[in-house]
């Protein structure tokens, strides 16, 4: 399994857009900005979502900010995780071996796994707790994995450019 992983991360790292990135003075920076603006709706709709949870801005049902914090999510997940992508292509044999990469990849996936079961069980009987001034302990206990697994996150990613 390890050799091809190695593999594919050698094939990675001599792909054209592989190099494009390495060579272009403007693609490596402009993708990630692309990047940061995507986890930036990511990070910024869960935290918000998970900050109702835990009881800030009561008064706003948590079915609305469901609905309309949701897509934002989507949106800033679809365009994350392409830049994101990119942005491993012109290093990719070394970031892709890297414990710091290889966590941050783990920490997305636990943050996606709890939104997911979160959804999928309590999401389910949202509409009984909506307007409740103190969601149900389990959706709370989601809220609190959420936000620290995204800082998480964001702090792995920062760390990969100086450690990684």
């Amino acid at each position: 399994m390890q050799e091809a992983w190695l593999a594919w991360l050698g094939w990675l790292h001599t792909t054209p857009v592989a190099l494009a990135m390495r060579q272009s003075g403007w693609l490596y920076p402009a993708v990630e900005i692309l990047h940061i603006l995507g986890f930036c709706a990511l990070v910024g709709s869960a935290a918000l979502f998970d900050l109702r949870l835990l009881g800030v801005s009561r008064q706003i049902p948590v079915q609305h900010m469901a609905a309309h914090l949701l897509p934002v999510a989507w949106a800033g997940f679809a365009l994350a995780a392409p830049s994101g992508f990119l942005l491993l292509l012109p290093d990719a044999q070394s970031i892709g071996n890297s414990p710091i990469f290889l966590s941050k990849m783990a920490l997305i996936g636990l943050a996606g796994l709890n939104a997911w079961v979160f959804h999928r069980r309590l999401g389910l009987s949202m509409q009984l707790w909506n307007l409740e001034k103190s969601p149900p302990l389990a959706a709370r206990l989601s809220a609190l994995a959420s936000l620290g697994l995204w800082v998480g996150v964001i702090a792995l990613g920062r760390l990969i450019a100086y450690l990684g």
